[in-house]
């Protein structure tokens, strides 16, 4: 997964809470980025044909871009489960986003053979709670992850 990647699931996740055009500002925040930083990869989303973006208002992704995005977060969903399910890995969210960008279509196909990936991925995904609905984790850490985001 590269950083294309991450800005497209990113801005999918965003329209999915603001129900509508993902705002610069909210973009760089989730992303940890200066805005400028955000402006910059929009404007190469949109060249690429992924995404729309209309001053004031925000960026939207196009067809092509949501697709991009359904598969990053698919692949991102899998390292997820993978950590927290079967390495049982605490603090696997901070774990997930440093893997991200490096794990490959290869190892992520190869990772869902060991979590037996569920039929609704990406839908999983609960954008407000920032985690798959089929994490099997403790209460507690799900507060503890919470807290640290």
């Amino acid at each position: 997964m590269n950083t294309a990647d991450q800005y497209v699931k990113a801005i999918y996740l965003l329209q999915q809470v603001e129900n509508g055009p993902a705002s610069t500002g909210a973009l760089a925040d989730r992303l940890d980025v200066s805005p400028a930083s955000a402006n910059e990869m929009i404007g190469k989303l949109e060249s690429r044909g992924l995404a729309e973006h209309e001053k004031y208002k925000g960026v939207s992704l196009t067809d092509e871009g949501i697709i991009q995005a359904r598969d990053a977060l698919q692949t991102y969903c899998i390292i997820e489960r993978f950590l927290a399910n079967v390495l049982s890995v605490s603090e696997f969210r901070a774990e997930a986003r440093e893997l991200e960008p490096v794990i490959d279509d290869l190892v992520a196909e190869r990772l869902d053979t060991i979590i037996d990936r569920e039929d609704d991925c990406p839908d999983c995904f609960d954008p407000e709670t920032d985690a798959c609905c089929h994490l099997k984790i403790g209460a507690e850490s799900t507060e503890t992850e919470q807290r640290a985001d």
